[in-house]
């Protein structure tokens, strides 16, 4: 018996109307990034295990696809790492390269790797795939695509503000209503120390950033199962869920964070960026939220994540600021910044909310019904001076009933058909039939031209 087909989960095949609009989302996406002077760069998708452990954290570690080594990658392993019985030690002796979690850490490591052959600051965009071993729900994939825009070699907060305008222009183009919350490691970090356990800033800031998938009351339970004390997580309490204006929140953490030299770093940059989005044309909502976090180690400036305002969804955009993530690679004090969309949440939430352009699904514009070899002969001249023209165009691959035919353009939602048959032969002319319409008209080349280029 034949096996079943079937893909692993988390993964997922594209027909070719999904295809043609996650193109629109990616070429909205580029097509941006280009508007502000970015280039695109390429990775592997492997990377050593060396490159991405310990980036990530302990949670983040565990979620790497590791890949086994060539050949007989037991051969080398001893029998009393075995006898352990340790995943941990046995896949250090059989796997040294694994699949990228993101396309962050690849990207610093590539600019450590060509530091020579670039300029900085450097401006880059990337859009490809990343993986991770995380069990598969609604909105999450174990197979996805990150569209990310960096500029390493510059500490200028006009980067962050860039990178809000591009939010919104990106945003604006596929007529999402989002928001874009906002926060500074540094003020994560301040709050720890005024609490008492700046050496705990990590654990805080993993267990925050889960505020909005499992609630205060589990946060706060994380954070006292981590040994953070009892005292220590209620000083914290009002202080994460500060509320009122951005102005209003700033001025009381300035009260809060008054003893603190990072926190009050932290609180500097952020009125900095307000202060320039203040005078920018931008329509997209901007909102400081201390319970933002972002759980990645690497941040330690600002931080961004975008919400959709329309429907309930994850975060569909997010990043931030890492001071020195090229020094891992031995390229010290090179500041970044950076976001990614998430292409595949973007499409669910437009797909849901049927926001995809109409025109997005129409890949062919008219086919030529096929009426026999006379017909195709008469109809490829015609064909090709339509393709030239930029008209995308397309004949029935053979003299089949028209029921076939018809029921072809219809599933592939082709808007028009071009009739050719003796009549039209002898008149030089074309019938064209509007498919939503069923209004049919003969006209000449040029005219159909003129039409539908």
């Amino acid at each position: 018996m034949a096996q079943k087909p079937s893909i692993p989960k988390g993964t997922r095949d594209f027909s070719p109307v999904e295809m043609v609009k996650r193109n629109y989302i990616f070429d909205t996406i580029k097509e941006v990034f280009q508007l502000y002077g970015f280039m695109p760069i390429e990775t592997p998708s492997m990377e050593n295990l060396s490159t991405l452990m310990g980036k990530y954290g302990e949670e983040g570690d565990k979620l790497l696809f590791k890949v086994l080594n060539s050949g007989d990658y037991m051969s080398k392993v001893r029998p009393e790492v075995l006898e352990t019985r340790s995943s941990t030690k046995l896949t250090t002796k059989i796997s040294e390269k694994g699949l990228r979690y993101d396309l962050t850490v690849p990207f610093a490591r590539y600019v450590v790797q060509h530091r020579n052959d670039i300029s900085f600051p450097f401006k880059r965009y990337q859009i490809q795939p990343v993986w991770r071993a995380d069990r598969p729900q609604k909105g999450r994939y174990r197979e996805f695509y990150q569209c990310d825009v960096d500029v390493v070699g510059s500490n200028s907060l006009l980067n962050e503000v860039e990178l809000i305008q591009i939010v919104d222009e990106v945003y604006k183009r596929l007529k999402l209503n989002v928001l874009v919350k906002l926060n500074n490691r540094k003020i994560l970090a301040g709050i720890a120390e005024i609490i008492g356990e700046a050496e705990r800033i990590i654990d805080i800031t993993v267990a925050i950033d889960k505020l909005d998938k499992i609630g205060l009351d589990n946060v706060n339970k994380e954070m006292f199962e981590k040994g953070i004390p009892q005292d220590a997580i209620d000083t914290l309490q009002p202080i994460i869920l500060l509320s009122g204006t951005n102005t209003e929140k700033l001025a009381k953490l300035k009260e809060i964070l008054a003893a603190s030299e990072v926190g009050m770093k932290g609180i500097e940059e952020l009125e900095t960026v307000f202060n320039y989005l203040a005078d920018l044309d931008v329509n997209t909502e901007v909102e400081l939220d201390l319970t933002l976090a972002r759980g990645l180690n690497y941040y330690t400036g600002a931080i961004f994540e975008v919400k959709s305002k329309d429907m309930e969804f994850g975060s569909i955009t997010g990043g931030g600021r890492y001071d020195d993530l090229t020094g891992i690679f031995g390229l010290k004090d090179v500041s970044g910044v950076g976001i990614s969309f998430g292409a595949d949440r973007i499409y669910d939430v437009l797909e849901q909310m049927e926001r995809f352009p109409a025109e997005t699904v129409n890949t062919t514009k008219v086919m030529f019904v096929n009426f026999g070899e006379k017909e195709e002969k008469y109809c490829l001249p015609i064909l090709a001076k339509l393709r030239t023209n930029g008209v995308k165009s397309e004949i029935f691959p053979g003299s089949a009933k028209m029921k076939k035919q018809m029921n072809y353009a219809n599933d592939k939602h082709i808007p028009f058909v071009i009739m050719v048959g003796e009549t039209e032969m002898e008149e030089g002319l074309l019938s064209l039939k509007d498919m939503e319409t069923g209004e049919q008209i003969k006209l000449s080349v040029d005219a159909l031209i003129e039409k539908l280029a």
